[in-house]
């Protein structure tokens, strides 16, 4: 296998520390539109880093980004970079004749006239309207194989096909008690991402009713997280999970929520009502004269990078899968789960929490792929595949999961 990584931020980064240590591939590219990053990512590698090369490529660029799959004759394209550049690098690999595997899927576009009832475009539909070309041509698109969507799907997958018999509710929920000293407001992972999922409308499943959305922060609840975390209040926010689950696992209910705590959802919503989220660029003067500039890449460029954050964190991340149902013919309600400690990450890894979980996940996905352990063709999400092998391939990197009762 021979893999074109696309985007080497924080998760891209990590991606390439936790691929340097397994054999599954024969050589990764590691392209930015900053090639310095790029170069810096490889070259931490050290003596690790043979099978490992820096490019440069704008990921909104198909036909560069053809070529460069092209030039090195990579057969798999992995994008770790925000969803703003899904669609293009989904072109570019359909294009190329790659397998495309991403974390985050196509954007959505609220209902005009309803947004708070109905859903508009949803969120992977653009790329699903190209599933028969995929399937046609014989490829394959897996999306949404970060941790959330992505692990937290396998473990949809998993429930279905060994804990219960019926599944009444799906609830994915997400908490962690990290906190980054000196640091009043740093988010975790990209500012420019959670603003989307955070204030675009949340969608809801249900089986008599399909999809539908509701206000954000939604039905607020406390969930009580496994290994020390605690109770977090969780709100629904808008995720893949919702809108990939219902297409392979059969529920009655499919949820989101996100443990963002009120001083977080009270900072998100002054951004909404300041207009600090819009993408759209406004005109604002600089010395050269007036320059366009979009407010929500102006929020991402004054707070800290993400990935610079692991020196300052503390406490751990939790990703994980509420399920109820029956399992011969008793009530049965589990919570599976995997927990990331920064401290770990850091001194295994040099990688904060959030982003080394998010980026596991893909590399386990490509090792299946190029193993065998996993094949399919046509668009595809992570509970389209069988859940048992991901799950142990994974407790082989070094990071088992959980399973409560509740």
């Amino acid at each position: 296998m021979r893999v074109l990584l696309v985007g080497a931020g924080g998760v891209g980064t990590a991606v390439t520390r936790i691929a340097a240590r397994r054999p599954f591939f024969e050589r990764m590219v590691v392209a930015d539109y900053d090639l310095a990053r790029a170069e810096a990512a490889v070259a931490a590698l050290g003596e690790k880093g043979a099978r490992f090369v820096a490019a440069r490529v704008d990921a909104g660029d198909e036909s560069a980004v053809s070529a460069l799959l092209a030039r090195h004759d990579c057969d798999v394209l992995l994008n770790a970079t925000d969803p703003r550049f899904v669609m293009p690098l989904f072109r570019a690999a359909f294009g190329a004749g790659a397998t495309y595997v991403d974390m985050a899927m196509s954007l959505s576009r609220p209902h005009p006239e309803r947004p708070y009832e109905e859903c508009g475009v949803k969120l992977g539909d653009e790329q699903f309207a190209l599933a028969g070309q995929w399937a046609e041509a014989g490829r394959l698109a897996l999306v949404g194989m970060g941790v959330e969507p992505g692990l937290s799907d396998v473990f949809a997958r998993h429930a279905a096909d060994e804990l219960f018999d019926t599944i009444e509710e799906i609830g994915v929920r997400d908490g962690a008690n990290l906190t980054v000293e000196g640091a009043d407001f740093a988010p975790s992972f990209s500012i420019w991402t959670t603003i989307e999922e955070c204030l675009n409308p949340p969608v809801v499943y249900e089986s008599e009713r399909g999809w539908f959305t509701t206000e954000p922060f939604s039905e607020p609840e406390v969930f009580d997280f496994p290994e020390g975390i605690g109770p977090v209040e969780c709100v629904n926010v808008e995720h893949e999970e919702v809108l990939l689950m219902p297409r392979w696992v059969g529920a009655e209910r499919v949820t989101f929520k996100y443990g963002l705590g009120r001083e977080f959802t009270d900072t998100l919503r002054t951004l909404h009502q300041l207009g600090l989220d819009r993408t759209a660029p406004v005109t604002v003067p600089g010395p050269d004269g007036p320059v366009e500039v979009s407010p929500r890449d102006v929020v991402a460029a004054g707070l800290p990078d993400p990935a610079t954050l692991g020196d300052r964190m503390r406490g751990k991340t939790c990703a994980g899968t509420w399920v109820r149902g029956t399992k011969d013919g008793a009530p049965r309600e589990v919570y599976l789960y995997h927990v990331v400690d920064n401290e770990w990450s850091m001194a295994e890894y040099g990688c904060q929490a959030v982003v080394w979980q998010t980026a596991v996940n893909p590399v386990v996905a490509l090792e299946l792929l190029a193993t065998g352990g996993w094949a399919g063709r046509g668009v595809l999400g992570p509970e389209a595949f069988p859940a048992r092998p991901f799950l142990d391939l994974l407790t082989a990197y070094g990071s088992p999961w959980g399973l409560r009762e509740q």
